[in-house]
């Protein structure tokens, strides 16, 4: 029987529909759709989803982040340049479809502080117009844009606000890498308030005010290994635990539209829970637990709290968007993300605890080409593998619908997803345990899990390729220059190579997060700082590579420029070293156009193919034309694959 290869086209282009919500009244749906193969915004009565129409046209990159407003008349969303992170924020009227750009000033990053139930025709945006670094809050009114100023910066990394748009604290990053909650104080102006310690600040943080104002929700890991959720009276300072658990830091909240009190938390270890608060909710978690959706998600919800989309997936099904009736108590299927992936050879997902050598629980995923035995090869002869690295570092895996694992799977890999030390979400210890262990100990914990993957038989150790985006593709560079032998090959996305020239052009609206960056990898104006951030750049060991390594950058990355990519190649020309590197030039940190994407993929796969012997799609020259790739090192005859 021949093998039925999964078209990259079904993976990773436009979904046929996304990010379902409802309006505040219940009277609307909107999600996100193509028109002409670029995602817009479309709207439809909630009673005839098939109405559905339009609202924005887009023509180059899509709407990716959008919602709602209060005042019944408009939605808004964000939108970049080319991935220059630059966002503007954009209103739409969907009955007159007029657009209006919010805020249309050149070179400034905007963003969504909060929409507000009580002041219905004003939003809240943080914007960075008057200093590159800090986000100053504006009110705008969003039929007129007529703007209005709330809260000047002086240096915070944000504020927490009501829904009259009123300041109430501030939280601002410490020299040290600690966090600090302000409040103010009638004679001194800002004063701090709450101190998180250095190893609290990456879990701990202020949540929300409750809607008197008078209760602040918030996650603190002190005295305690994880980040729980706590309650703290403002005017008494007095607290009360709401939730904890051992191993995971408390995830995300469902609060009550009125009180915005917390009705549910979620909790994530190697698979989602959910777990109600108030009794009143429980009903509605055994309800959709006992609909065998997978792992759900309320999207959006009516502001009577009578309808929720519900977004759920599992591993071998994509997103499906439903509408659920709490009254009626009943589950409604509103569209599939990917119906083109219905009855295709989709493989399962296994969670995976592999111990570190110094005794860390990595919580990792593996996924074996479909019809292989989860957690060994066919017959006992091991697979090509590829070590799928998360970005971040300050991010995770989790169990779920990963095209990357399926598309890896359908082309005959194993697939493993390690969550590393300095991984979020398992508490402080371990997410501090990567401070000043980029490229050492972070990359040890990825040598123990390819350990454990040959050990079990399961990957053919000189068949094992490493390939991740953004702090993926570091440890991508680190992976072949640290342990040339270990690897067949690599695939390195927007990943930097230097880690002193990644400090020094961190973005300037990323200030109130440098001395987090600093904690972790070192202050490069310190003499210890630099000399950490050389020992661990694969810039300086490039000598060292001595396989094939195919690197993709996007020109306009604010975060990993593309000077990181450029000298990586350099140093490796330098040495003779055979590279191949596609740049992007209307991408930023990653691929948003599909046709990029689909680019991509089509040229990683035959470099798989050439290196690791799995299948491949045959590589179509349309699919190249179409996109903006450029094939700056490397030859594009060899980019062409027949299946």
């Amino acid at each position: 029987m021949s093998h039925v290869i999964i078209p990259r086209l079904h993976l990773f282009g436009n979904p046929s529909k996304a990010q379902a919500q409802i309006s505040p009244d219940g009277q609307r749906l909107s999600w996100l759709a193509p028109v002409n193969g670029v995602l817009n915004l479309w709207v439809a009565p909630f009673g005839a989803p098939q109405d559905a129409y339009p609202v924005t046209d887009d023509r180059h990159r899509g709407v990716r982040m959008y919602g709602w407003t209060y005042d019944g008349r408009h939605l808004v969303y964000l939108q970049d340049e080319g991935g220059d992170e630059k966002f503007h924020v954009y209103a739409v009227e969907p009955d007159s479809r007029v657009t209006r750009d919010l805020t249309p000033f050149p070179g400034v990053t905007a963003g969504v502080a909060r929409i507000s139930r009580v002041v219905r025709d004003r939003i809240l945006v943080a914007l960075n117009s008057r200093d590159a670094r800090f986000h100053d809050l504006h009110s705008i009114d969003i039929a007129s844009g007529e703007m209005t100023l709330v809260e000047e910066n002086p240096g915070f990394a944000h504020f927490i606000t009501d829904d009259r748009y009123k300041v109430h604290l501030a939280v601002k990053t410490t020299p040290d890498g600690g966090r600090d909650i302000l409040r103010r104080d009638p004679g001194r102006g800002w004063a701090p308030w709450i101190r998180f310690e250095p190893e609290d600040a990456r879990v701990s943080f202020p949540d929300h005010l409750d809607r008197a104002s008078q209760t602040l929700f918030l996650r603190d890991s002190r005295g305690r290994e994880t980040a729980a959720l706590i309650r703290m009276d403002l005017a008494t300072g007095g607290t009360t635990l709401l939730a904890s658990h051992d191993k995971a830091d408390i995830g995300g909240l469902l609060n009550d539209q009125d009180t915005l009190e917390p009705l549910i938390y979620s909790v994530l270890t190697d698979r989602l829970q959910y777990v109600a608060l108030d009794p009143r909710i429980q009903a509605d978690l055994d309800f959709l637990n006992g609909q065998d959706i997978g792992d759900w998600y309320v999207q959006s919800r009516t502001e009577a709290d009578d309808r929720w989309i519900v977004a759920a997936a599992s591993d071998t099904r994509p997103g499906i968007a439903y509408v659920y009736d709490r009254p009626a108590r009943s589950l409604r299927e509103l569209h599939h993300s990917r119906p083109e992936l219905a009855g295709a050879p989709l493989a399962a997902m296994k969670p995976v605890t592999i111990k570190s050598r110094d005794g860390l629980d990595l919580v990792s995923y593996l996924t074996v080409p479909k019809g292989a035995a989860q957690g060994s090869a066919p017959q006992g002869n091991p697979l090509p593998m590829v070590l799928l690295v998360h970005g971040g570092p300050w991010g995770r895996d989790q169990f779920g619908f990963h095209p990357q694992h399926q598309w890896l799977a359908n082309r005959g890999y194993a697939v493993l997803s390690v969550n590393f030390r300095g991984s979020t979400g398992f508490g402080k210890s371990f997410v501090n345990a990567g401070d000043r262990e980029w490229g050492r100990r972070m990359d040890d914990d990825l040598l123990d899990a390819v350990a454990w993957a040959i050990d079990e038989k399961i990957a053919d150790p000189r068949r094992i390729a490493i390939m991740g985006w953004s702090y993926g593709g570091y440890a991508t560079l680190v992976g072949l220059t640290r342990n040339p032998d270990v690897y067949a090959c690599g695939v390195d996305v927007v990943g930097p190579s230097n880690l002193e020239t990644l400090m020094r052009t961190i973005p300037p609206y990323w200030e109130s997060i440098r001395a987090q960056f600093y904690k972790a990898v070192g202050d490069p104006d310190t003499e210890d700082g630099l000399r950490l951030a050389k020992e661990r750049s694969p810039l300086f060991q490039a000598h060292r590579i001595t396989k094939p390594l195919l690197i993709a950058q996007g020109a306009n990355d604010q975060r990993v420029k593309q000077a990181e990519s450029d000298q990586m190649v350099d140093a490796l020309k330098a040495n003779g070293i055979p590279v191949t590197y596609l740049l992007f030039p209307d991408e930023g940190h990653g691929f948003a156009r599909p046709e990029n994407s689909i680019a991509f993929y089509a040229v990683a796969e035959a470099f798989l193919a050439r290196h690791l012997g799995g299948h491949a799609e045959a590589t179509r020259p349309e699919e190249l034309s179409a996109a903006t790739m450029q094939v700056v090192e490397g030859a594009p005859a060899s980019f062409g694959h027949k299946a």
